[in-house]
């Protein structure tokens, strides 16, 4: 998801004082008294990894010998009454327990519940509004569940019964009449559902009501299986709107029926294009499938010509199929423009980009640029990570800021420019973060939220030579932000998070992990490592210690004081110059530099020294002088004065305390 509070316009604003004050500024700092929260013991403590690896989980950081994960398949019909919003649906969910464990029961999520009036997530809302819950809409939210039933055996042995079942907020348990076997023991949940939309649903989906017709974005919308994994069994915790998802993997089969004149976009693969589209509409496709550039599918001319759609019915279901997803999402309208081109994937094969957006959001550099982004993003992230598994990557303008779904992104209908380009990159970058490695985003956010924003900074830089790119960051800013007093660990659970304070899972993680790539491990052994996770956890479930653990394993570093410093803790940085002074007050002889650790976090040092004939010298030291001091003092060979000296002079570090990174000598 996109769109947090994170304050560009704060940041902007104290560039100039920052500036202003270190450049006007001709004081010695001299500040060995100064006292030190620098403990070395404590930032270097050994034993980072306090849960041993275990036969689901190396140390290595890859999935052990013996790691193992359930299934859940689904086969899904439902049907949209546009007159009421109310989705009516059917599914039967084949459930693998690859567990070692037997089953008693099984649990399941129910995220539309958070939208009745009684949920925990309405709950929780604070006075001054939220963008979670349905933004002050009364309505008859949450699933209306008809029939739950438990179906076992095959062939003659195959039995239907009535299951036992209770719903606890946005969870249902269903009890077993008899164990469900270990190691691969299978049964099927069939379950009969409705809903009634709202209009803004904790924006993930929603209806946008156009000029042509409402624009239905669906997600969270069928009974959903939680996960259990060999960390925590069942993965139950209620949705209250701020945390995401965590869910299993499997194939999906989805019929949704709609109003004929409708346009239905869903994650998969159309599996009945004749039905539902015109024969100059199949042409259109088979033209934008070998086409580069955008192909119109369904121009704005042709948005209310009811030839633009088949006819001879009142309803039409549309098939779509997909294999080896965590989700499925989908959208329909009577007022889609379509449009649509091939996406080129390393191994030769091919996808399509697919936009779908009503009338307001054409036009003035806006969603008919839609497919162009998303063909950039998935080809980009598909060369430099990992190849995008999908046979679509689909666009929908709604009324949702920013959504994401396998295959699927919804967004909104009012960006535009560089705002779209950021918002559909992010978006797509999810299919990365978690859709292909699928963390558990209910408990760390960062894992999904920052480590897409670290790719997207990288695709925005490649796109169109930089067309959106707005430079590096002055991290002394950054810090401002990121490290004050009021902001939560990165490992704290997205619900334990201040609303406010969301964007920390964003920018922090992928601040830290620019950190670590440009200056402590380097480009290369970082983007090798960074790889090796992605392929490694593809289509499983990583939890923090799986990424520590590779970044190491593959880099060749020990790196527990990093993620310590960064991940576990809300610790600071500050790096000061503490004193300067030449050998036996010769400066031909050369010069001492002390510096000094004033906060908790140890990072490696880059300085840069002016000489009285404005020669740079520049001098950079490992983390490792901070193992066992809190000031350092090193001999740098010179023979003449300095001007200036100035630890962190490329701004690429969120040091709290920029003024203690000077001295200037007198003139």
């Amino acid at each position: 998801m996109v769109e947090t509070d994170f304050n560009f316009d704060f940041v902007k604003k104290h560039i100039i004082f920052l500036i202003t004050t270190l450049v006007t500024s001709n004081i010695v700092f001299s500040q060995n008294d100064i006292e030190s929260s620098y403990d070395y013991v404590k930032a270097f403590e050994t034993a980072f990894y306090s849960t041993p690896s275990t036969e689901t989980r190396s140390a290595s950081g890859k999935p052990g010998n013996k790691y193992w994960q359930n299934r859940a398949d689904y086969i899904i019909d439902v049907e949209l009454d546009t007159l009421s919003d109310i989705v009516m649906g059917k599914e039967i969910i084949k459930y693998t327990n690859n567990s070692p464990d037997e089953m008693d029961f099984l649990w399941l999520q129910m995220e539309q519940n958070l939208f009745k009036n009684d949920s925990r997530g309405n709950a929780i809302i604070p006075l001054n509004g939220s963008r979670n819950g349905s933004r002050g809409q009364i309505l008859d939210g949450g699933f209306k569940i008809s029939a739950v039933q438990i179906i076992s055996g095959k062939g003659r042995d195959r039995s239907i019964i009535d299951a036992e079942y209770e719903v606890y907020d946005t969870r249902m348990k269903v009890n077993l009449p008899k164990p469900l076997n270990s190691n691969g023991g299978e049964l099927s949940l069939k379950i009969d559902f409705s809903f009634l939309s709202p209009d803004y649903g904790s924006d993930r989906m929603g209806i946008l009501r156009t000029d042509n017709g409402k624009v239905y974005t669906m997600a969270q919308w069928y009974p959903r299986m939680c996960v259990y994994d060999d960390l925590n069994a069942w993965n139950n915790l209620p949705y209250t709107g701020q945390g995401e998802f965590y869910l299993e993997y499997g194939d999906f089969n989805i019929n949704i029926t709609v109003p004929s004149d409708h346009i239905v976009v869903c994650s998969g693969e159309l599996l009945n294009p004749l039905e539902t589209y015109t024969l100059d509409q199949l042409d259109r496709w088979a033209k934008a499938e070998a086409s580069d550039e955008t192909v119109m599918i369904r121009t704005p001319e042709e948005i209310n010509d009811p030839n633009s759609r088949p006819t001879g019915r009142v309803m039409t279901t549309w098939r779509f199929k997909m294999e080896n997803t965590r989700d499925v999402a989908w959208a329909s309208s009577s007022a889609f423009i379509l449009d649509a081109a091939r996406i080129n994937l390393p191994s030769g094969n091919s996808s399509m980009a697919i936009s779908a957006y009503p009338i307001e959001s054409y036009g003035d550099n806006a969603w008919e640029r839609s497919t162009e982004y998303t063909k950039a993003s998935v080809e980009h992230y598909s060369e430099r990570w990992f190849e995008y598994p999908y046979t679509t990557a689909i666009n929908v303008a709604g009324n949702v800021r920013g959504m994401e779904y396998p295959a699927v992104s919804f967004c909104s209908y009012k960006s535009k420019g560089g705002r779209l380009w950021g918002v559909t990159d992010h978006e797509f970058g999810h299919n990365w973060f978690p859709m292909i490695v699928g963390s558990n985003e209910r408990l760390y956010g960062w894992m999904d939220e920052g480590f897409n924003s670290f790719i997207n900074d990288i695709s925005t830089k490649e796109f169109n030579n930089g067309e959106y790119h707005r430079g590096k960051m002055n991290m002394h800013m950054a810090a401002l932000q990121f490290v004050s007093d009021d902001i939560e660990p990165l490992i704290t659970a997205p619900d334990n998070l201040i609303e406010k304070n969301m964007g920390i899972q964003y920018y922090k993680t992928a601040m830290i992990l620019w950190l670590l790539r440009d200056n402590v491990i380097g480009a290369k052994r970082f983007d090798d490592a960074f790889k090796e996770y992605i392929h490694r956890w593809a289509f499983k479930h990583p939890e923090p210690n799986d990424f520590f653990r590779t970044m190491e394993d593959v880099s060749g570093e020990d790196l527990g004081w990093f993620w310590r410093s960064w991940v576990l803790n809300s610790w600071k940085l500050d790096q000061a110059i503490t004193d300067v002074e030449y050998v036996d007050g010769d400066p031909t002889q050369g010069a001492y530099i002390t510096i000094k650790n004033m906060k908790e976090i140890p990072m490696p040092v880059k300085l840069e020294i002016t000489t009285a004939s404005d020669k740079k010298i520049r001098k950079e030291l490992p983390v490792e002088i901070w193992k066992k001091n809190v000031s350092w003092k090193f001999l740098v060979e010179t023979t003449e004065s300095f001007k200036k000296v100035v630890v962190d002079p490329d701004f690429e570090y969120p040091d709290v305390d920029a003024k203690n990174n000077y001295w200037y000598g007198s003139e």
